[in-house]
């Protein structure tokens, strides 16, 4: 991970940001804005809001130009598990470092938060946005969890997401469909109960690329008709557009992206070196690498907003 605060290697690649070309340049200097206010303008602009995570600085770079380039903003997230790289500290400047030239709104969102100590961290860290994830917990024990770390990030004016249902793929071990998918009926009290302002469902949706999604709209009507709080889909690198289109139809605010845009990255590295075994310039490939991810985030704002 690398660290913005230290040596003069973020310096170069902040230049690395600011190169881009056809890039209007405005007088701004945007600040992470807040998880609510984020929402108010998704619902005001009829978006459903992307949510880009992230790993190191070139893939952030990439998103935060993908965002300027579009005029629309969202999400930049990052995972419990990819905070053992560095620290929500760390992570929190970095974004802020590569928003220097940023005009839109992005909030910095802590996505599957797996222990209370994560979320103090990260609000302490100015992260604008929660996701808590307790859906491996008993119903009544996930209740217990989310509405804890409600209390505390209401303190703070900060939105939290929760998650009802097990989302399968790379990132949880494998559950069957029947014990995976959210139960419409345990929606609204789930809701009611823990405060929450957002919930993440699983409808047939998977983490990573290794297994297909089969979106189950029905199901995804009587959540929506029970929920009182907008609606999340993770695993969206896997979820045809016109799917995640057509999800909007049933208050669907914010839907996540990963492996899309860390193929893009990888992929730029494994194309340099099956060229040359011999290669080295680590710096013009990790420009590229930053052009080849603005490239998908844009793509995919594209689709998801603009068709």
């Amino acid at each position: 991970m690398i660290d913005p605060a230290e040596s003069s290697a973020p310096s170069s690649l902040l230049s690395l940001y600011d190169s881009g070309s056809k890039r209007e340049r405005r007088a701004h200097n945007m600040q992470l804005v807040n998880g609510f206010k984020l929402m108010d303008y998704a619902k005001e602009n009829g978006l459903v809001l992307t949510a880009f995570n992230t790993t190191n600085y070139e893939l952030t770079a990439g998103i935060i130009r993908g965002y300027q380039e579009k005029g629309l903003g969202g999400y930049i997230a990052i995972s419990s598990s990819n905070l053992k790289l560095s620290n929500p500290k760390i992570i929190a400047d970095m974004v802020k470092s590569a928003m220097k030239e940023a005009s839109v709104p992005v909030a910095l969102h802590l996505d599957h938060g797996k222990s209370f100590e994560d979320v103090k961290a990260c609000i302490e860290a100015g992260f604008t946005s929660i996701m808590v994830d307790a859906s491996h917990l008993p119903f009544e024990e996930n209740i217990e969890e989310v509405r804890r770390t409600v209390e505390y990030c209401h303190f703070y004016g900060i939105p939290v997401e929760a998650e009802l249902g097990a989302i399968g793929g790379k990132e949880d071990d494998h559950i069957s469909e029947e014990d995976a998918k959210t139960n419409p009926e345990d929606v609204k009290e789930f809701v009611e109960r823990t405060s929450c302002d957002l919930l993440a469902v699983s409808i047939g949706n998977v983490h990573g690329m290794d297994l297909t999604p089969n979106l189950d709209f029905p199901l995804l009507e009587k959540i929506a008709a029970r929920s009182s709080v907008p609606l999340v889909l993770h695993g969206g690198s896997g979820i045809p557009f016109d799917q995640v289109r057509r999800a909007k139809q049933q208050n669907l605010i914010k839907v996540n992206y990963g492996s899309d845009l860390r193929q893009a990255f990888i992929r730029t590295f494994g194309q340099a070196y099956e060229r040359n075994h011999n290669e080295f310039d680590i710096m013009s490939f990790s420009k590229l690498a930053i052009d080849n991810v603005e490239d998908r985030v844009k793509a995919i704002i594209t689709e998801v907003n603009e068709k």
